[in-house]
């Protein structure tokens, strides 16, 4: 189980190094931008977890998401809703792309990567 779950890991690392495109939301694929995730978490139609190291969250973070660091995601499902969207956000929409596309071979089908990660983010906060 471990090593099929690095050699995924390998496989979505190797596409994202190869410039993989994963589409926007709007278009039916699983990426959206800030702006729409921003709008989307205000209106409480989904939630945003925060897939960064406990450092980089503590340096700042969006209010009230929870941390859920990439290489714990696996340990944690059961904190990922499957009844709402989620949105995964992460420094530079990298790591949050990952989690994304490994979220959603298990099965989640309403997880979303927000683009440009917290370097893109224009909405409230935390530092």
């Amino acid at each position: 189980m471990i090593k099929r779950n690095f050699i995924i890991l390998l496989i979505v690392l190797f596409a994202v190094g190869a410039g993989f495109q994963f589409g926007n939301a709007s278009q039916g694929g699983f990426s959206m931008t800030t702006e729409e995730a921003l709008s989307l978490w205000q209106a409480e139609k989904a939630v945003i977890i925060d897939v960064r190291t406990p450092k980089e969250y503590q340096e700042d973070h969006i209010p009230d998401v929870p941390l859920i660091p990439l290489d714990q995601l696996e340990n944690r499902l059961e904190e990922v809703p499957q009844d709402r969207q989620v949105l995964l956000i992460c420094r530079s929409g990298r790591r949050s792309a990952m989690g994304t596309n490994w979220l959603r071979s298990k099965g989640f089908e309403q997880v979303y990567n927000i683009e440009g990660g917290m370097l893109a983010w224009h909405g409230p906060v935390v530092k």
